[in-house]
Protein backbone atom coordinates (compact mmCIF):
# COMPACT_ATOMS: atom_id res chain seq x y z
CA UNK A 1 0.00 0.00 0.00
CA UNK A 2 1.39 3.37 -1.05
CA UNK A 3 1.97 5.96 1.67
CA UNK A 4 1.53 9.71 1.41
CA UNK A 5 5.30 10.02 1.23
CA UNK A 6 5.41 7.50 -1.63
CA UNK A 7 2.86 9.52 -3.60
CA UNK A 8 4.80 12.74 -2.93
CA UNK A 9 8.05 11.14 -4.15
CA UNK A 10 6.26 9.91 -7.27
CA UNK A 11 4.74 13.33 -7.88
CA UNK A 12 8.14 14.98 -7.49
CA UNK A 13 9.74 12.60 -9.98
CA UNK A 14 7.00 13.40 -12.51
CA UNK A 15 7.27 17.14 -11.77
CA UNK A 16 11.02 17.08 -12.42
CA UNK A 17 10.51 15.23 -15.73
CA UNK A 18 8.01 17.86 -16.87
CA UNK A 19 10.21 20.74 -15.73
CA UNK A 20 13.25 19.28 -17.52
CA UNK A 21 11.23 18.87 -20.72
CA UNK A 22 10.27 22.56 -20.46
CA UNK A 23 13.84 23.72 -19.87
CA UNK A 24 13.62 23.83 -16.08
CA UNK A 25 12.12 26.34 -13.70
CA UNK A 26 12.92 29.96 -14.45
CA UNK A 27 15.50 31.34 -12.04
CA UNK A 28 14.02 34.08 -9.89
CA UNK A 29 15.35 36.32 -7.15
CA UNK A 30 14.66 35.34 -3.55
CA UNK A 31 13.46 38.88 -2.85
CA UNK A 32 9.73 39.20 -3.54
CA UNK A 33 9.12 41.23 -6.69
CA UNK A 34 6.07 42.97 -5.15
CA UNK A 35 7.86 43.63 -1.83
CA UNK A 36 4.94 42.11 0.05
CA UNK A 37 4.59 39.44 2.73
CA UNK A 38 1.33 37.52 3.00
CA UNK A 39 0.28 36.02 6.32
CA UNK A 40 -2.48 33.52 5.76
CA UNK A 41 -4.10 30.55 7.39
CA UNK A 42 -2.85 27.04 6.67
CA UNK A 43 -6.38 25.89 5.72
CA UNK A 44 -6.22 23.37 2.88
CA UNK A 45 -9.05 25.12 1.04
CA UNK A 46 -6.73 28.07 0.35
CA UNK A 47 -4.26 25.92 -1.58
CA UNK A 48 -4.19 26.97 -5.26
CA UNK A 49 -6.75 29.76 -4.83
CA UNK A 50 -5.03 32.25 -2.54
CA UNK A 51 -2.18 33.29 -4.82
CA UNK A 52 -4.22 33.60 -8.04
CA UNK A 53 -6.98 35.45 -6.17
CA UNK A 54 -4.34 38.01 -5.16
CA UNK A 55 -2.67 38.11 -8.58
CA UNK A 56 0.52 36.56 -7.19
CA UNK A 57 2.92 34.23 -8.94
CA UNK A 58 6.09 32.43 -7.92
CA UNK A 59 8.53 35.05 -6.67
CA UNK A 60 5.91 37.76 -6.09
CA UNK A 61 5.56 37.55 -2.32
CA UNK A 62 6.81 36.00 0.88
CA UNK A 63 4.16 33.53 2.09
CA UNK A 64 3.78 32.82 5.82
CA UNK A 65 1.11 30.27 6.71
CA UNK A 66 -0.01 29.73 10.29
CA UNK A 67 -3.18 28.38 11.84
CA UNK A 68 -5.84 31.08 11.80
CA UNK A 69 -3.26 33.65 10.65
CA UNK A 70 -2.85 34.12 14.42
CA UNK A 71 -0.12 36.31 15.81
CA UNK A 72 -0.39 36.77 19.55
CA UNK A 73 3.15 37.47 20.74
CA UNK A 74 5.50 40.36 20.06
CA UNK A 75 8.02 37.71 18.99
CA UNK A 76 7.33 34.19 17.77
CA UNK A 77 8.23 32.27 14.62
CA UNK A 78 5.75 34.26 12.51
CA UNK A 79 7.23 37.58 13.66
CA UNK A 80 10.72 36.16 13.13
CA UNK A 81 9.75 35.30 9.56
CA UNK A 82 8.43 38.84 9.08
CA UNK A 83 11.67 40.31 10.43
CA UNK A 84 13.64 38.36 7.82
CA UNK A 85 11.14 39.38 5.12
CA UNK A 86 11.35 43.07 6.03
CA UNK A 87 15.00 43.50 6.94
CA UNK A 88 16.63 40.93 4.64
CA UNK A 89 14.26 40.61 1.68
CA UNK A 90 12.99 44.18 1.27
CA UNK A 91 9.31 43.69 2.15
CA UNK A 92 7.51 47.02 2.59
CA UNK A 93 3.91 45.81 2.87
CA UNK A 94 2.18 43.06 4.80
CA UNK A 95 -1.22 41.60 3.97
CA UNK A 96 -2.91 39.51 6.64
CA UNK A 97 -5.58 37.19 5.29
CA UNK A 98 -8.13 35.41 7.43
CA UNK A 99 -11.00 33.46 5.97
CA UNK A 100 -14.60 32.56 6.59
CA UNK A 101 -15.33 29.31 8.42
CA UNK A 102 -11.83 29.08 9.92
CA UNK A 103 -11.20 26.02 12.05
CA UNK A 104 -9.42 28.19 14.63
CA UNK A 105 -12.80 29.75 15.44
CA UNK A 106 -13.76 26.40 16.95
CA UNK A 107 -10.40 25.45 18.45
CA UNK A 108 -9.82 25.86 22.17
CA UNK A 109 -6.85 25.22 24.42
CA UNK A 110 -8.93 22.63 26.26
CA UNK A 111 -9.81 20.73 23.08
CA UNK A 112 -6.19 20.72 21.93
CA UNK A 113 -4.96 19.58 25.34
CA UNK A 114 -7.52 16.78 25.48
CA UNK A 115 -6.52 15.53 22.02
CA UNK A 116 -2.85 15.76 22.96
CA UNK A 117 -3.56 13.65 26.06
CA UNK A 118 -5.44 11.06 23.98
CA UNK A 119 -2.44 10.90 21.63
CA UNK A 120 -0.15 10.06 24.53
CA UNK A 121 1.51 13.41 25.24
CA UNK A 122 2.64 13.53 28.87
CA UNK A 123 0.39 15.54 31.20
CA UNK A 124 3.34 17.58 32.49
CA UNK A 125 4.14 18.64 28.92
CA UNK A 126 0.50 19.56 28.29
CA UNK A 127 0.40 21.56 31.54
CA UNK A 128 3.57 23.40 30.49
CA UNK A 129 2.13 24.56 27.16
CA UNK A 130 -1.50 25.11 28.16
CA UNK A 131 -1.07 28.80 29.18
CA UNK A 132 0.45 29.58 25.77
CA UNK A 133 -2.34 27.68 24.01
CA UNK A 134 -4.95 29.63 25.98
CA UNK A 135 -3.49 32.92 24.77
CA UNK A 136 -3.10 31.68 21.21
CA UNK A 137 -6.43 30.00 20.56
CA UNK A 138 -8.94 32.53 21.92
CA UNK A 139 -11.76 31.43 19.62
CA UNK A 140 -13.27 34.21 17.56
CA UNK A 141 -16.04 33.24 15.18
CA UNK A 142 -16.02 36.59 13.37
CA UNK A 143 -13.11 36.57 10.90
CA UNK A 144 -13.17 40.38 10.67
CA UNK A 145 -12.81 40.85 14.44
CA UNK A 146 -9.91 38.39 14.52
CA UNK A 147 -8.34 40.13 11.54
CA UNK A 148 -8.57 43.58 13.12
CA UNK A 149 -6.82 42.23 16.21
CA UNK A 150 -3.97 40.70 14.18
CA UNK A 151 -3.47 43.83 12.05
CA UNK A 152 -3.40 46.02 15.17
CA UNK A 153 -0.88 43.72 16.86
CA UNK A 154 1.41 44.01 13.84
CA UNK A 155 1.08 47.79 13.71
CA UNK A 156 2.03 47.99 17.40
CA UNK A 157 4.86 45.45 17.19
CA UNK A 158 8.06 47.09 18.49
CA UNK A 159 10.32 45.12 16.13
CA UNK A 160 8.63 46.13 12.87
CA UNK A 161 9.28 49.54 11.31
CA UNK A 162 6.45 52.07 11.43
CA UNK A 163 7.01 52.65 7.69
CA UNK A 164 5.40 49.28 6.86
CA UNK A 165 1.99 49.34 5.25
CA UNK A 166 -0.20 46.66 6.80
CA UNK A 167 -3.46 45.54 5.20
CA UNK A 168 -6.05 43.04 6.28
CA UNK A 169 -8.57 41.06 4.31
CA UNK A 170 -10.89 38.12 4.64
CA UNK A 171 -11.40 35.48 1.98
CA UNK A 172 -14.26 33.19 1.17
CA UNK A 173 -12.53 29.79 0.83
CA UNK A 174 -15.30 28.46 -1.39
CA UNK A 175 -15.14 31.06 -4.16
CA UNK A 176 -11.97 33.15 -3.55
CA UNK A 177 -13.76 36.48 -3.04
CA UNK A 178 -11.68 38.88 -0.96
CA UNK A 179 -12.95 41.70 1.25
CA UNK A 180 -10.37 44.27 2.39
CA UNK A 181 -10.59 46.09 5.70
CA UNK A 182 -10.77 49.83 5.51
CA UNK A 183 -7.40 51.31 6.54
CA UNK A 184 -7.60 53.33 9.74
Amino acid sequence: MATVLDSIKEANTEFLKVMRSQGGLPQIDKQPSKHVAIISCMDTRLLYILEPALGLMRGSAVMIKIAGSRITESFDSAIGSLLVAVYELGVTEIIVITHEDCGMAHTTASSLCEKMKQAGVAQQDIDAIKPQLEGWTLPESDATVALNDIVERLKQNPYLPKTLTIHGCTMNPNNGKIHFLENK
